[in-house]
């Protein structure tokens, strides 16, 4: 029964969703993620943030590839979720890229986590990397969201992406921790 229900949601998920690979980053795509990264704050210097957006652009794709990205995101979820894949669930987009670009030790900038809780019945929390200026908080920063169209980076202010309702990650943790230890106190 739960293969027949993983098969359902995998066919349900390939015919709403279809493919979300798209086209390789262009000079121009990075070339605007640069100039927003220099304008998140007069001392992000033009170097480090023309770097930040060749490798958001670039490790994009690689994660993709690396996790055999093939479907929607959605479809490749629930392949994972099924153990079909091994990786490729928003969270290990968002620390994979905020590994790689922590690695840069970029002066300027910073990497954070962020987590939108879900606004529909799925239930369904996502996990992204934002890049700030150093001393800024996820308000302040950009999302680089490489989930959100299978390996194809989308980047966004954060607080301009309409989709989601970001908050900072251990602030969204704590809070469901929080409400766990409430549930298991009324549960005794």
């Amino acid at each position: 029964m739960k293969s027949l229900f993983a098969y359902l949601m995998m066919l349900a998920a390939a015919t709403l969703a279809g493919c979300a690979t798209g086209p390789a980053a262009t000079k121009n795509d990075v070339q605007e993620l640069s100039l927003a990264l220099q304008t998140l704050d007069p001392k992000v210097d033009p170097v480090e943030a023309r770097r930040a957006a060749e490798i958001a652009y670039s490790y994009s794709a690689r994660l993709a590839e690396q996790y055999n990205v093939t479907t929607s995101p959605i479809l490749h979820n629930t392949m994972v979720n099924t153990g079909v894949k091994d990786r490729g669930l928003c969270v290990h987009y968002a620390e994979d890229m905020q590994a790689r670009l922590s690695q840069e030790n970029f002066q300027t900038l910073t990497m954070l986590r962020a987590i939108a809780e879900p606004k529909n019945d799925f239930r369904i929390d996502h996990s992204t990397a934002v890049i700030a200026a150093k001393g800024d908080g996820i308000n302040e920063g950009i999302v680089l969201d490489p989930w959100r169209y299978g390996g194809k980076l989308f980047w966004s202010a954060t607080a301009e992406d309409g989709r989601y309702n970001w908050e900072p990650r251990l602030q969204v943790l704590r809070r469901k921790y929080e409400r766990r230890v409430a549930k298991d106190a009324v549960a005794q």
